[in-house]
């Protein structure tokens, strides 16, 4: 019988895991910088013919009493759509983005009039503050509208204060803001409401969730950090897993602690939606709802009655003023459940893009008869890159014809004919850099999102 040989390299001359990661990171990045360099042609001939068109589309209209309107979260495209909204009702926007992103491609809208960086706020919150106050009075500034990441809508709630002494900041006080931020905590606040949300437990230590007793409960449950964390944000394992050895394993490896606090919360099976709405001392001023998804890159405006009931609800009871967007599950009988809530600006305000009322909803003091909505004739908005992405994953005729109907329904949430500088620097500018930054630090990202502008990282921002 002949014997089977192995053989090995020695052990000094195998490849680490480390190692292993650096050289996937370089193959991935220098692959889709070339995918980008073969697209380059293609776009610039694109925004070099709606250049040339310019000159027939509409103009800007003049605002009665123009304003000065800081606009932050530069990088991301909800911050570029309200820029534009804010633009084209005749105020001037000034843009600014942590040093991170100096590199924002939508530094040159024409609906941009300065563009500016400041430190990180969870770096340096006075430093941050300090900067703010500083361009709010070199500008002029008359409103500040944050279009907060993740991390900054605590640090823009404390600098407030500082700033409400030079302008309005069209956001909540820092009490408010770290309370709907808190998973935990606003489905209490929901609840003392009688508004409806799931079961949800509060989780410092993963013995809570081993020695849960889940033969009680009718449905599963799921675990969610409390803090962001762009990464597992997207796992939603059910609990308990078939086992106890398998539950005790996936929730001994997350990071559960006091420090750091985790939700779990009831899974109830529905159709997942998004809210957007801006509100004014209660008022529900401007709303959209749009069906939902985990990594969520296509917004298309549904009307629900009973999940604009609840919001306006919520916001009325609190007195809210400020940008707030929910996550809902519809469950099965129609009941609406809110099982998230983030306090700032969402994706879903690209639908806006041809309201004329957007810069009235948040700038103006006179109640409104109704909510502002989307417009009937307004279309899906969706990014390019991503849906081309998508074509990987197409593996029938059916799923190609409904890609291609998203597209022809639908239209791109960066591009538009007499603004389309963006669309050429986001991609080839924005996203290029960050891709020669992580090459030359032979960093690993996850995927790219082009709505937010960013590479997404384990531990990113």
């Amino acid at each position: 019988m002949a014997q089977s040989i192995s053989l090995s390299l020695p052990q000094s001359t195998t490849p680490s895991k480390g190692v292993r990661i650096k050289i996937v990171a370089l193959f991935k990045t220098i692959g889709t910088l070339i995918l980008l360099l073969i697209a380059l042609p293609l776009n610039a001939l694109i925004v070099l013919i709606s250049l040339m068109c310019r000159p027939f589309t509409k103009k800007s209209a003049v605002a009665a009493h123009p304003q000065n309107i800081l606009v932050s979260g530069g990088k991301m495209t909800k911050a570029l759509q309200l820029a534009r909204s804010f633009h084209v009702a005749g105020h001037r926007v000034i843009l600014i983005e942590g040093h991170k992103y100096w590199l924002s491609g939508h530094r040159f809208s024409n609906a941009v009039s300065r563009f500016y960086t400041v430190p990180g706020p969870q770096d340096d919150p006075e430093g941050y503050t300090q900067a703010l106050l500083e361009i709010v009075k070199r500008e002029k500034i008359d409103v500040y509208v944050p279009v907060c990441s993740p991390v900054a809508s605590y640090y823009d709630s404390l600098a407030k204060s500082a700033l409400s002494e030079y302008c309005e900041v069209f956001h909540f006080d820092a009490d408010i803001t770290k309370m709907l931020d808190d998973k935990f905590a606003f489905t209490d606040q929901a609840r003392s409401l009688g508004l409806s949300v799931p079961k949800s437990f509060k989780i410092t230590d993963p013995e809570q969730v081993i020695n849960f007793d889940f033969s009680k409960e009718t449905r599963k449950y799921i675990l969610k950090s409390i803090s962001y964390d762009s990464v597992r944000r997207l796992n939603l394992t059910k609990l308990p897993c078939d086992t106890p050895e398998e539950t005790a394993a996936f929730v001994n490896s997350l990071p559960i602690s006091p420090e750091k606090p985790w939700i779990m919360q009831e899974f109830i099976p529905g159709k997942e939606l998004c809210t957007h709405s801006t509100v004014r001392d209660g008022e529900l001023r401007l709303h959209c709802c749009s069906n939902s998804s985990a990594f969520q890159i296509n917004y298309e405006n549904v009307e629900n009655p009973q999940i604009q009931e609840w919001v306006q609800h919520f916001v009325k009871r609190l007195r809210l003023t400020g940008q707030i967007s929910l996550d809902f599950i519809q469950a099965e009988d129609g009941t609406a459940y809110a099982i998230e809530c983030n306090p700032r600006t969402h994706s879903a305000i690209t639908m806006f893009y041809n309201h004329p009322g957007v810069a009235e909803a948040y700038l103006g003091k006179t109640p409104l008869a109704a909510p502002l909505e989307p417009l009937a004739d307004s279309k899906p908005t969706y990014w390019i890159y991503h849906e081309i992405w998508r074509l990987t994953g197409i593996r029938s005729g059916q799923q190609l014809q409904t890609w291609f109907g998203r597209l022809v329904r639908g239209t791109d949430a960066i591009y538009r004919l007499d603004d389309p500088i963006p669309f050429l620097t986001l991609h080839h500018w924005q996203i290029t850099l960050l891709l020669l930054q992580n090459l030359q630090q032979l960093k690993g990202w996850v995927k790219i999102d082009f709505n937010i502008g960013k590479l997404v990282e384990l531990g990113g921002d």
